[in-house]
């Protein structure tokens, strides 16, 4: 079993709609901060960066579709 060390992603909580992405590769960000909106079961779920640190990586573009603990973010 492989373990995901949740401080260092972002992840979909549940099934739904990549509605925006707020940060980019090479962005820093804070703890708390809007990194994303997650559409699911017609409410909004905004995701927050677990942690002061910078994006290594995004997977996805708005209107994506999302599944169960798809990594959205990356952070370094």
């Amino acid at each position: 079993m492989q373990v995901r060390d949740l401080g260092r992603v972002l992840v979909s909580p549940m099934p739904g709609a990549l509605i925006s992405l707020a940060v980019e590769v090479g962005q820093t960000v804070e703890e708390g901060q809007e990194c994303a909106v997650v559409e699911a079961m017609k409410m909004q779920n905004i995701l927050r960066a677990p942690k002061h640190g910078k994006v290594k990586a995004v997977h996805g573009k708005a209107g994506d579709t999302l599944v169960l603990d798809q990594v959205i973010v990356e952070f370094e």
